[in-house]
C-alpha cells in the first residue's frame, strides 16, 4: 500500500503530466444587496438584525447592508430607483400609490397582517367622531398612514383640505401638550409613549378595523427588474429573513440585545413591548396559518378595493404585477411558521 506521501507525490507527478491539476474550487462570491427600512433601527426590525449577526444572509450568499429610513423618507422611490435592493415600505397602501404613479416596485411579503397603527385623540376633546375630523389638526406619516387617513375620511365624505393635515414629529409631545387634535400613533410605539406620559382612560382611538378595513403594513419590496432577474436572490433573502424573526421571536431578549447593539440609546423596556406587539401584528390573520410575511389576496383586494373607490388611487393597480407571492409561497410551510 503506498504511503500517504507517496501517493501525494503520484498524484502530483500525473497531474504535471496532464496539466490537469486539482485545485480547491473558490468559495463563492457573495452577492451584494441593500435592505432599506421604513425608519431608524428599533425592534420593529429585529429580524432582519438578528439574521444579519448571525450570519444568515451571508450563509444564503448575501453581502447584506442594512439601510436606516428616516422621516419622510420613501423606501419606495429608494427602491424603485435601484439604491436600495430590498425595501421595507410603508404598507400595502403605499404599494397602491407607488404603482399608480408608475414606480416599479414588487411586494413580495406583507409583515404586518393587520392595521398597526391607529389615530388618537382625547376622549374630553371636541374630536367624538371621524367627522370631528373636519377642521382639526392631525398629524401622519406621509409614506403611507396618510393615504389611509385619506381613505377613512373619504369614506365620511371629509375632503383632505378639509383637515389641517401636517407631518408629524418624531415626538408625541406637540398632541400631549395640545397643540395637535389628532396623531397617529403605532401600537408598538407612539401609543407606548402616550400611556407613559398621558393616562390611557383619557384617550380614544380610531381603529380601521373598527371600519370594516384592514391595511397590511411592513411590506417587504423588490425592483421588478430584480424579481425578474434575480429570483434566486429574492428568496435567499426571504429565507435568511424568516430565519432572523423565528429566531427573534423564541429569543426576544437576546433580539433586543442585538438591536440595542446597533443602537444602544434605546430604552430596553419600551423595545421589549414593541417587539411583542410586532410579533402579534406579523402572526394575525392568515399568518397564523401560511407563516411570516404572508401575501393575503382577500386582504390586499379589499384594501386596494377601498382606496379606490375613496380616491387615494387613481385608477385600479394590477394587483398580480404589484403583489408576487410566488417567493415566499416557494419556501416551505414549516420555514415560514414562528
Amino acid at each position: 500500500m503506498l504511503s500517504r506521501r507517496h501517493a501525494v507525490s503520484l498524484l502530483s507527478a500525473i497531474a504535471l503530466a496532464t496539466g490537469s491539476l486539482v485545485t480547491a474550487a473558490p468559495a463563492a462570491e457573495l452577492q451584494k444587496a441593500s435592505l432599506r427600512l421604513k425608519w431608524l433601527p428599533q425592534a420593529q426590525f429585529a429580524g432582519f438584525y438578528v439574521a444579519a449577526a448571525k450570519g444568515y444572509y451571508k450563509a444564503e450568499g448575501i453581502d447584506l447592508t442594512i439601510n436606516p429610513g428616516g422621516p419622510n423618507l420613501l423606501t419606495e422611490n429608494l427602491v424603485a430607483t435601484g439604491a436600495d435592493t430590498f425595501g421595507l415600505s410603508g404598507g400595502t397602501d403605499s404599494v397602491f400609490a407607488a404603482r399608480d404613479k408608475g414606480l416599479p416596485i414588487v411586494c413580495i411579503g406583507v409583515s404586518h397582517q393587520i392595521t398597526p397603527f391607529i389615530f388618537v385623540t382625547r376622549k374630553d376633546g371636541p374630536v367624538k367622531t371621524i367627522r370631528d375630523f373636519k377642521g382639526k389638526t392631525v398629524t401622519t406619516w406621509f409614506t403611507g398612514a396618510n393615504h389611509v387617513l385619506n381613505g377613512m375620511l373619504a369614506k365620511e365624505g371629509i375632503k383632505p383640505d378639509e383637515v389641517k393635515i401636517q407631518p408629524q414629529q418624531v415626538s408625541v409631545t406637540p398632541f400631549v401638550d395640545g397643540s395637535v387634535d389628532v396623531i397617529t400613533a403605532t401600537y408598538y410605539n407612539e401609543f407606548y409613549t402616550i400611556q407613559s406620559r398621558m393616562p390611557k382612560d383619557n384617550l380614544k382611538t380610531f381603529v380601521a378595523e373598527d371600519y370594516g378595513i384592514t391595511f397590511p403594513r411592513d411590506t417587504l419590496i423588490v425592483g421588478e427588474a430584480t424579481a425578474k432577474e434575480k429570483p434566486e436572490l429574492v428568496k435567499a433573502f426571504l429565507r435568511a429573513s424568516l430565519k432572523g424573526w423565528k429566531d427573534a421571536f423564541s429569543d426576544p431578549k437576546g433580539a433586543v440585545d442585538t438591536v440595542m447593539a446597533t443602537a444602544p440609546t434605546l430604552d430596553r423596556a419600551q423595545q421589549e413591548f414593541m417587539l411583542t406587539e410586532v410579533k402579534r401584528l406579523m402572526t394575525a390573520g392568515a399568518a397564523a396559518k401560511n407563516g411570516l410575511f404572508w401575501i393575503d389576496p382577500d386582504a390586499v383586494k379589499t384594501a386596494h378595493d377601498f382606496f379606490l373607490k375613496y380616491g387615494v388611487i387613481s385608477k385600479p393597480v394590477d394587483l398580480a404585477a404589484a403583489y408576487d407571492a410566488s417567493f415566499i409561497q416557494s419556501i416551505p410551510a414549516a420555514d415560514r411558521l414562528p
